[in-house]
């Protein structure tokens, strides 16, 4: 009989997973469930349900109960991928003697870990977890996240909230930042455009972003210092990584993100998320090996500065392990949300950046983690 595969996706901080028909590893599962298919290889994917927020402990002890609730006691290899901070969760899980709680058997599950792929992972942290740790920070991180999810739900914001909310970002002061009255009315806007059902879920979601936030100090590069002082990797697991690098905005960047108001409009929220991760220390930028290195430099065309990320994470933070492929993609791109809704099921877009990422180039990068994964065993 033949070994079967077990592939859990693990989301990163925004964890609009728990949201039902949201999928947030929608197309990624679907390409999984097909290639594995067309190479003959018995394969189970499972989208792991995570808090939004929580502390990487608590993730990876979301992580385990998936795996528990899903991986069979057969001996089938597990291959974690983790997107964002997916891939810190996925880390701490195979970690050797990690601790995640009473009553709770990670060895178990985590001696059958055969690969952990990591996309887009902040694996030395991101500046722009510092931004989120202030009030005004926190509410604009719950404001991202039901942006996201209104976006894979109706296609894009309606064109007054995304107006206004450009407009804020374009008069932000690091001194008084936002004016809160405003943010609770787009809150208001948008919430009201759900059924009472749906509605009453996001309030938890969002809730639940607002309540626990323990994972957003974590992230900042000081936080992530000590989380690798204390995550080891385990001996017979193949770590590899997916790179992204988005353009930086420029006159150039907006054409291209289209002459559209409304990609005009969302292309400034990536502007400004842009700026805050690009703040990333020198002394904050690990060293990478030649291999490492030379991957960079083959992708890119030289060794990406300090500066250099894909809207969210610094490009250089990413790396770990083997550089599996380093693509031009903004930080949710390489997770299939991009602007190609001719495709079906359709890709829909919310942090247009103008990277140009497509279908083609989605499957490039998947088919070089299918390749990755099928070779540890």
């Amino acid at each position: 009989m033949a070994t079967k595969h077990y592939i859990l996706l693990v989301p990163g901080f925004f964890g609009f997973a728990n949201l039902g028909e949201l999928l947030y590893f929608g197309h990624v599962r679907d390409y999984f469930v097909a290639e594995m298919a067309r190479r003959g290889v018995d394969v189970e994917v499972v989208q792991v349900l995570t808090h939004p927020t929580g502390s990487i402990r608590t993730r990876a002890g979301d992580l385990l109960r998936s795996i528990q609730a899903h991986v069979k006691d057969d001996d089938g290899p597990i291959h974690l991928v983790g997107h964002s901070t997916g891939g810190l969760d996925s880390r701490l899980f195979v970690s050797p003697g990690v601790l995640l709680g009473e009553d709770m058997d990670v060895e178990r599950y985590a001696r059958r870990v055969r690969t952990v792929v990591t996309v887009s992972t902040p694996h030395a942290g991101t500046p722009l977890a510092s931004f989120f740790l202030g009030l005004f920070g926190q509410k604009l991180l719950q404001l991202l996240s039901l942006f996201t999810v209104y976006v894979l739900r109706f296609g894009r914001l309606p064109l007054s909230v995304a107006f206004r909310f450009g407009s804020l970002l374009t008069r932000w002061d690091e001194q008084l930042g936002f004016r809160p009255t405003i943010l609770d009315q787009i809150f208001e806007q948008l919430l009201g455009d759900f059924s009472a059902e749906r509605r009453e879920e996001l309030v938890r979601f969002l809730g639940d972003v607002g309540n626990d936030a323990s994972l957003v100090p974590q992230l900042t590069p000081e936080g992530i210092d000590l989380f690798n002082a204390s995550c080891q990797d385990r001996p017979g697991v193949r770590y590899g990584s997916v790179i992204t690098q988005a353009r930086p905005p420029s006159f150039r960047a907006r054409l291209s993100a289209g002459l559209d108001p409304y990609a005009q409009i969302t292309h400034t929220v990536y502007s400004f998320l842009y700026g805050r991760t690009q703040r990333m220390p020198l002394t904050a930028i690990p060293p990478h090996t030649p291999a490492q290195a030379e991957a960079l430099v083959e992708a890119y065309g030289a060794l990406p500065g300090p500066q250099a990320c894909d809207g969210i994470v610094p490009t250089r933070s990413q790396v770990y392990g083997r550089v599996l492929t380093a693509v031009r993609a903004d930080h949710l791109d390489a997770i299939g949300h991009f602007d190609q809704p001719a495709h079906r099921p359709p890709h829909v877009d919310w942090l247009i950046s103008g990277s140009g990422f497509r279908r083609i180039q989605f499957e490039r990068l998947w088919n070089t983690v299918v390749d990755f994964i099928l070779l540890a065993t």
